[in-house]
């Protein structure tokens, strides 16, 4: 390392937000950009230590201490070039990953852990501002085609890989634009849609073409089969976890997809129908769900102008620090303030939802209780009833927050007559072929030809884990189509 006490010097400089009562008034990033000399001095933190925890906490595998080194050394080219080598999209990542990898961070034993996020966002904002991050076109094509359903991270990941391999791609999403839930699920104050351009144009420049409005499925599935040598299904985990609860046919109850989409659709200055339209504006908001979805739900209605934002979450709430349960290195379960968190809403733990309550049939008031919340035997954690401790919160407008339980049956799972897991992921072996059901009309189709990745196959997960997914898949339909070379 360019400076083996370095650590020893700097203090952890965290990331820096704009003042709320400013950044409620408008869907531009919270986040100040930070200066070229505070991240060289934030990285001069990094400590040459023996084992980088971070690298192994990393599901991308990046090249965290070299690159941090090669900042401190103001050699942001080669540290760009090395945080390309293993992550396709670091200028999200930079912005939205939960950073596992500085939860692992040897300093975190006893000091204040790297800023490694930070550090990251700074080298590839750097290599864009400089011009270091352009088009490099594969020198020679191997004639092979593959299709691409879904245009989220893994995606776009799987796609930008095979491009590189010389394989000439195309990618189909079924909304207007590209980008998936980094487009549509994320608000432009964690991610300003111009960043994900950025990308776009670049890939596009380098060969790999976007077809998008185009819902895959019966004869579209079929056609794609026959045109392309290999197909790569990244669709995500777009089921929403329901409540299915006493007056959930309410009006004023959505789920957070449609809340966020809709959202960002306006923000982009789309049209959208007054009958359609979910807006918090002078409204009491409660949202349902503690997470990041959560979260994003909680800013968005802030900047809406809700008349008041409330949280509640099943679960306890978490520590303030790490546990025995969650000893360094693993990434612990630990209270979590972002910056949507500040901005105004209420958040409270231990709630049970037990029944909405309409007025002439829409929503106003939300039935609940305390749980407590005890581990049984297998260590799974229990919820019970605390008696004598319902009480009712008032709401004009419910989000339902609670994550995601599966892909979308319809369209292509259900075309290509994809073999599902016991959780309802799409079932594939180690090298990301698909299994298929035997008996559907689509059984004949060798699914040797047909891969899946990201939260499709996995499950709902981190953008870091999507990526890692698409590029694993990538390298396996590499691999599969140089045989048929």
């Amino acid at each position: 390392m360019g400076d083996i006490r370095g650590f020893l010097k700097v203090k952890r400089q965290a990331a820096q937000y704009r003042p709320v009562c400013e950044r409620v008034k408008d869907h531009r990033d919270v986040c100040i950009v930070r200066g070229d000399e505070c991240s060289r001095e934030q990285a001069s933190r990094c400590m040459d230590c023996g084992t980088p925890f971070c690298h192994w906490a990393c599901p991308v595998g990046n090249y965290i201490p070299e690159w941090n080194d090669l900042a401190f050394r103001d050699n942001w080219g080669e540290a760009a070039r090395l945080l390309s080598a293993t992550n396709n999209l670091p200028e999200v990542t930079g912005r939205i990953c939960p950073a596992t990898c500085e939860f692992a961070c040897v300093l975190g034993i006893n000091d204040d852990p790297v800023t490694v996020r930070e550090n990251e966002l700074a080298i590839v904002e750097y290599a864009f501002q400089h011009g270091l991050i352009k088009a490099s076109p594969p020198a020679a094509r191997s004639g092979k085609r593959v299709a691409i359903i879904g245009s989220g991270p893994a995606g776009l990941t799987c796609a930008d890989q095979l491009n590189k391999a010389g394989h000439k791609v195309a990618v189909f999403e079924r909304d207007s634009r590209a980008g998936g839930i980094m487009r549509f699920g994320i608000p432009d104050f964690k991610l300003e849609k111009n960043v994900l351009e950025r990308r776009l144009k670049i890939w596009i420049e380098e060969g790999i073409e976007f077809v998008t409005g185009v819902n895959v499925g019966g004869a579209e599935a079929k056609k794609i089969l026959k045109d392309f040598d290999a197909v790569c299904l990244a669709c995500g985990s777009r089921t929403p976890r329901d409540l299915p609860i006493p007056g959930r046919d309410l009006s004023g109850i959505h789920f957070a997809m449609d809340y966020l989409s809709q959202s960002n659709k306006i923000v982009a200055k789309e049209i959208i129908p007054p009958g359609q339209l979910i807006n918090a504006k002078g409204k009491k908001v409660l949202v349902i769900g503690g997470g990041d979805t959560g979260s994003d739900c909680v800013g968005t209605a802030c900047r809406q102008q809700a008349s008041c934002v409330t949280q509640i979450e099943l679960l306890p709430q978490p520590p303030e620090e790490r546990t025995r349960d969650f000893a360094w290195p693993k990434y612990p379960v630990i209270l979590k303030t972002t910056s949507s968190d500040e901005e105004g809403a209420q958040r409270v733990w231990s709630i049970l939802t037990k029944k909405f309550i309409g007025v002439n049939g829409r929503v106003k008031k939300v039935s609940c209780l305390k749980v407590d919340a005890q581990k049984d035997g297998s260590g799974r954690l229990v919820t019970k009833e605390i008696p004598g401790t319902d009480f009712e919160i008032a709401a004009d407008l419910v989000i339902l927050a609670m994550g995601f339980v599966a892909p979308e049956k319809k369209g292509p799972v259900e075309a290509f007559g994809l073999e599902l897991d016991q959780r309802g992921n799409v079932r594939t072996d180690e090298n990301y072929m698909v299994h298929a059901n035997v008996g559907t009309e689509h059984c004949s189709v060798p699914t040797k030809k047909i891969f899946a990745c990201g939260d499709m196959r996995r499950g709902q997960s981190l953008i870091v884990w999507a990526i890692s997914e698409g590029r694993l898949a990538a390298k396996q339909i590499d691999q599969y189509l140089k045989k048929t070379l």
